[in-house]
């Protein structure tokens, strides 16, 4: 039987719906219970390391290699259409 991520709550509240997400360093869950009066909606998150772990982690990175690596990544989609565009370019006025 698989881990399905949401599902109903385990405590045996019928109402009660948990979303569950697993992340590298980072576990969501998202509960939502209903009543007659009220709504609930929480959200619980844990991280391994800590918060203060990663902030620590991000003070000591480099901000220019973030934006530059950022940039690529932005970029690399449209990679291969630039290359196909400047192989349909006239090639009058080169010299090899």
């Amino acid at each position: 039987m698989t881990d399905h991520p949401i599902q109903p709550d385990a405590r045996g509240d019928d109402d009660a719906v948990r979303a569950v997400a697993h992340l590298p360093g980072l576990d969501i869950e998202v509960t939502h219970r209903r009543s007659i009066d009220t709504e609930e909606i929480a959200v619980h998150l844990q991280a391994v390391p800590s918060f203060s772990a990663f902030g620590r982690y991000l003070e000591s990175a480099n901000p220019f290699a973030l934006w530059a690596q950022a940039a690529q990544f932005a970029w690399l989609p449209w990679a291969p259409w630039l290359y196909a565009a400047q192989a349909l370019l006239p090639t009058s006025g080169r010299r090899d």
